[in-house]
């Protein structure tokens, strides 16, 4: 986990901008919030607010980011009012909790717009149990969130916007489907179904914080798609909240909430939320886990029995995702990956061709933006796949082919990148024998992307690849056949024993 977080690589060092910009963005909105007078209570809430507007608003251009951020407030102020009007009522309130917990869900089928309204929706009511929220605080707490969104936005699309200067990112849509056969709706009704169960239990274990175990099971829903990536990620936040609980109790139980000291932490925490997102849910969990320790000091409820039960519902909350996912409507781990690898190889396809084509002269040919789709594509592999590479999974014969697939489309990747380099330069020469590398090239993603029952009929079309020529391009497709060659093997098993069947 150390090198995954200090060593994972940073382009343009954007998740270092990135959780630098937040804590400004966060700091401000707080600021903002003392200044107007507003409670500790309410300067809480602001900050939470602008946290989760720089931490789920990631639509593709700057303008729907913007638009989106604009449009937390329409969820999040009718679900907070629903929360403090049903305070007093659990039975009420239960039953709201879980229908905002499979609308947050169902929401992600409208992209990272819907992803982001949904996870606002939940966190609003989610913070008013862990602020005791009652009717009486509604218009400071909605004027302490607007003022936080409006200084965290300052600062994110004004003072410091470098996205501007950047590409818009690309996000892969998720496999289709219609009704049940889509992985949202069943992940909606999985997700309720689990918050029912840690709902519940989550009260026998305390009335006053049962909500942790409803927080602990929609996150491990959160960016998952099949049952092992859920398994997974319950996995790692439970072992994120242990390693986060014990430094809470070296660091924060001693500080006995002293604001200086405190607030400092919580920056840092803040920073390292966003800084290891991206590559270690674990780390995420623990930064985590201690920003909401310090936060409870601040409000001067923290001790260590406060920790341990934390950890309690922790568990029940990944018990519920566990049996959730397990037991109703389950969404196989090999099925999800199947999906994203044949649309990863067909984007491999799409890249040679664009960047034969430009060889070949023609001037609207480019090969850029398929190459831009093949990285996101890549990393829904990888992540599809998280659950057999896992240092726990006892399956040792699927692990290594799964981690063949994952190193042999790297590879493609890899010379993808290279033959697109070369086709991107005006001085390139067109050698005649691209064309049949090209077709080469395409045959073999259409033999490795062909369903089973046709297989075995297209297995002759992938072929060892020729020796490499002196032509740079050459070079690379001929690699690309290699690597679309060896893909033969792991890919091409018997339905019987799939890639992934967890």
């Amino acid at each position: 986990m150390l090198k995954r977080m200090f060593v994972a690589p940073d382009p343009g060092r954007l998740r270092l901008r990135s959780a630098a910009r937040s804590v400004l963005g966060i700091g401000l909105a707080v600021t903002v919030c003392g200044a107007a007078g507003h409670s500790l209570v309410a300067a809480i809430t602001g900050g939470l607010a602008a946290l989760l507007a720089l931490f789920t608003v990631t639509d593709t251009t700057v303008r729907a980011q913007m638009v989106t951020t604009a449009l937390l407030p329409a969820v999040g102020f009718p679900v907070l009012a629903a929360a403090a009007v049903l305070h007093d009522h659990p039975v009420g309130r239960g039953l709201v909790f879980a229908a905002v917990v499979g609308a947050g869900v169902y929401a992600r089928r409208w992209g990272p717009r819907g992803h982001s309204l949904g996870v606002f929706a939940f966190m609003t009511f989610f913070a008013a149990q862990f602020l005791h929220t009652v009717p009486g605080r509604l218009p400071e707490l909605y004027a302490a969130i607007a003022l936080s969104l409006a200084a965290s936005s300052t600062v994110r699309f004004g003072v410091w916007c470098y996205e501007r200067r950047l590409s818009p990112a690309v996000l892969p849509a998720p496999p289709g489907g219609r009704g049940l056969a889509r992985a949202t709706t069943r992940q909606a009704i999985q997700a309720t179904a689990g918050s029912g169960f840690a709902l519940v239990v989550g009260q026998l274990l305390s009335e006053q914080r049962w909500y942790w175990a409803v927080g602990a099971t929609w996150w491990i829903f959160v960016n998952t798609t099949s049952r092992g990536e859920t398994l997974v990620r319950g996995f790692r936040r439970t072992l994120g909240t242990v390693i986060g609980i014990v430094l809470g109790l070296l660091v924060a139980v001693p500080l006995h909430g002293a604001p200086v000291p405190t607030v400092a932490l919580i920056a840092v925490s803040v920073f390292g939320i966003f800084y290891t997102a991206a590559v270690s849910y674990t780390w995420m969990m623990l930064a985590v886990t201690l920003m909401a320790t310090l936060l409870y000091g601040l409000l001067g409820v923290l001790d260590p029995g406060l920790l341990t039960l934390r950890l309690a519902e922790t568990g029940v909350g990944a018990l519920g995702a566990a049996l959730a996912v397990v037991l109703v409507l389950p969404v196989t781990t090999h099925a999800t990956t199947d999906a994203w690898i044949q649309r990863a190889l067909r984007c491999v396809h799409h890249c040679t061709a664009e960047a034969a084509a430009r060889l070949a002269g023609h001037p609207t040919a480019d090969p850029a933006p398929h190459v831009a789709e093949l990285e996101p594509l890549l990393g829904r592999v990888r992540l599809s796949l998280s659950p057999l590479v896992h240092p726990l999974s006892p399956l040792r014969a699927r692990k290594a082919r799964a981690r063949q697939v994952l190193a042999l489309l790297d590879d493609c990747a890899r010379e993808v990148r290279g033959l697109a380099s070369i086709a991107a330069d005006p001085e390139a020469s067109h050698d005649a024998r691209l064309t049949a590398a090209c077709q080469r090239v395409e045959a073999a993603v259409e033999a490795l992307t062909t369903p089973h029952g046709t297989r075995e009929a297209a297995a002759a079309t992938v072929s060892v690849a020729h020796p490499p020529a002196a032509e740079p391009a050459l070079v690379h497709l001929h690699g690309l056949e290699r690597a679309l060659a060896e893909l033969s093997a792991p890919l091409r098993s018997s339905p019987r024993a799939p890639l992934v069947d967890a």
